[in-house]
């Protein structure tokens, strides 16, 4: 299983199926689960000084099929934008990956979708769990490396410092009935995540859309200032 598909699966609500963040950070957290993914099979990196690709941008260093489609698929995107910084090429990766996923899970007889309608008029589908095996012994592995202090092993540490770019590590173990000291979990994963480039790059790329919808919002509130004095 991949580790967006492990992220996936913990940012879901096993009951509701619905999930524990918004779809932008989501989006932009599992396509910082396949960077790291495609690092760990050694067909990325971040390039070094004196390369040929400028320091601190991506470079694809095989274009080696994975053997798996959607990990395949993110590193042909990645191939398409070399030589960019590990944030501007999450949205590309991400584009359709969420859906992809589910419907993976789905038909893993892991997930179940169900069909429904918001305000009884808009189409929703909600992904409740069906078996819950795997997720739980992920979800083991995160409390003992959050709560406890144990060292990660690599899926692991790759998990809980893409849990700390979307800020969600805590409501993941909140959701699973744990109690949590917020700060301590946080500030754990915070450690793990300042020593993983794809999910800091995670981070970066939120904390920018934060900004941008912060200064649409400043910007309208503006503008109807101004277009209030000017009626009056």
């Amino acid at each position: 299983m991949l580790i967006a598909e492990d992220l996936l699966l913990l940012l879901l609500d096993d009951t509701s199926g619905r999930f524990l963040i918004d779809g932008t950070a989501l989006d932009l957290g599992l396509a910082g689960a396949m960077l790291l993914e495609l690092a760990e099979r050694e067909r990325l990196t971040v390039a070094g000084e004196r390369e040929e690709v400028k320091a601190g941008r991506l470079k694809v260093v095989s274009s080696a099929p994975t053997g798996d489609a959607a990990l395949d698929e993110a590193l042909r995107r990645c191939a398409d934008t070399t030589g960019k910084k590990p944030e501007a090429v999450l949205s590309a990766v991400g584009k359709g990956l969420r859906v992809q996923l589910l419907e993976r899970l789905a038909a893993a007889g892991i997930l179940r979708a169900e069909q429904g309608k918001m305000l009884g008029v808009f189409p929703t589908t909600r992904w409740p769990a069906v078996d819950m095996t795997h997720e739980l012994a992920q979800r083991e592995l995160l409390r003992s490396v959050l709560c406890q202090g144990i060292s990660p092993d690599p899926r692991t540490a790759a998990l809980a410092a893409l849990l700390s770019a979307v800020d969600a590590p805590h409501k993941v173990l909140a959701a699973a009935g744990d109690q949590v000291d917020k700060k301590a979990v946080r500030r754990r994963a915070k450690e793990i995540r300042e020593r993983a480039w794809a999910a800091d790059a995670v981070g970066k790329a939120i904390d920018a859309v934060q900004a941008a919808v912060m200064a649409g919002v400043t910007a309208s509130i503006v503008a109807a200032s101004v277009a209030g004095g000017s009626g009056g």
